[in-house]
């Protein structure tokens, strides 16, 4: 299999330049976990699309060793010279970065025009996935606490390494087979360091970024002269609490400038709870989950709280502790210089009810959810078992992961 690519058009000579620069990060010396070579891998069922559609996200078989995969397949005589070199970017950072806590790539590679880029399949999806189907008045703490200790590890490492994130949010969370969580969307990182030295700001403003507006802080939205710096992840993470803790993301639906104004006034966000949400209003509907006839009972009542054998409770009808409620407080503080930095969040009192490792504590927090690990009759040639694990399949955002 070829890695070099096919002539582009003679007047794109940017972009031809841009792709020969992703071929240089795509040789076998830099991704050594995989054979870098197309005919390595079986691709079966489509998973997701994405990148303005120039991404095909296919489930794949590992021959070698007949692993599942995730082959990320962008083509690109179709990207513009501006989309090449954000995708030179994410497989800069790819290559630069390595931590437990970070999806790392299992080879990338270019073949036919299309860049390759292989990691784990992720057998649990996104925490934005378990919230969207099982769990979906929020998390319990205790399984919060888990996944944002993850987060948190891999952002320490990526701050110290000098870059900002920006897209930290649910979809881009992702949890493994065995429990693990790892952060992705490497693609939107940015680097704070300049001719070696490195700045007390940046002032770019994330591409593609339209999908990633609700997490943003306010002093990235404001692209102001003052611009940002890696606190605005802090103030991201508390987005990403809420989501979890509350089954969506604040500011879903709103306008972006309406948006903006609230965070730019000081709204901030909170964990909904009795402690946060009138007597009277917790005494009115009932969980969302149970009044959705579409789902099983075994997967409505993942999000129930516990009501006693009588009519179910308001879904927010629970206490989380006063520790976690000011980690988010710390998190979304309108001042960047007042939010911790991630070093001090992870020795934050939240984390103190965590006593066993992620890979051990997570599958039992997230039942009855389980991961998709039966493949059996998924191969190419067999329609119906690809049928049932599309099936499986379908409900993953998988097109959000940026894997």
């Amino acid at each position: 299999m070829s890695f070099s690519i096919l002539p582009f058009p003679a007047t794109d000579l940017a972009n031809e330049a841009s792709s020969e620069s992703i071929a240089s990060f795509s040789k076998p010396e830099i991704m050594s976990s995989f054979l870098p070579e197309g005919g390595c891998y079986e691709l079966l069922t489509v998973i997701g699309k994405g990148f303005e559609d120039l991404m095909t996200v296919n489930l794949a078989r590992y021959k070698p060793t007949g692993e599942y995969v995730t082959v990320r397949r962008i083509n690109l005589e179709a990207c513009s010279n501006e989309m090449v070199t954000f995708l030179q970017g994410e497989l800069h950072v790819s290559k630069l970065f390595s931590h437990p806590n970070i999806v790392p790539y299992r080879a990338t590679f270019i073949s036919d025009n299309e860049l390759w880029v292989v990691t784990s399949f992720m057998a649990y999806g996104s925490a934005k996935d378990l919230i969207s189907t099982h769990f979906m008045d929020g998390m319990n703490e205790l399984a919060i606490a888990y996944i944002l200790q993850g987060v948190l590890k891999a952002l320490d490492y990526i701050h110290h390494m000098g870059y900002v994130h920006r897209s930290v949010k649910a979809s881009h969370i992702l949890i493994s087979t065995d429990g693990k969580v790892y952060l992705s969307g490497l693609r939107s990182n940015l680097s704070m360091i300049s001719h070696g030295q490195r700045q007390r700001a940046v002032h770019d403003f994330p591409k593609y970024s339209v999908k990633v507006l609700p997490w943003l802080s306010p002093e990235v939205l404001q692209q102001n002269l003052q611009g940002y710096d890696a606190k605005s992840d802090i103030y991201s993470v508390g987005i990403t609490a809420c989501e979890l803790a509350n089954g969506h993301v604040p500011f879903k639906d709103m306008p972006a400038t309406q948006m903006l104004l609230e965070k730019l006034n000081g709204t901030v966000p909170c964990l909904l709870d009795t402690s946060t949400i009138p007597a009277e209003e917790l005494t009115m509907s009932p969980s969302r989950s149970i009044a959705n006839p579409s789902l099983n009972d075994s997967v409505a009542t993942g999000s129930l709280r516990p009501s006693n054998g009588d009519s179910p409770s308001h879904p927010y009808h629970r206490t989380f502790s006063a520790h976690f409620h000011h980690f988010v407080e710390q998190c979304l503080q309108r001042n960047p210089d007042a939010r911790p930095n991630t070093s001090t969040l992870l020795n934050h009192s939240f984390f103190k009810q965590i006593k066993r490792r992620a890979s051990e504590a997570l599958p039992e927090l997230l039942r009855p959810v389980t991961p998709i690990t039966n493949f059996e009759g998924s191969q190419s040639q067999d329609p119906s078992g690809i049928f049932g694990l599309v099936t499986d399949l379908e409900g993953l955002e998988v097109d959000d992961w940026e894997f």
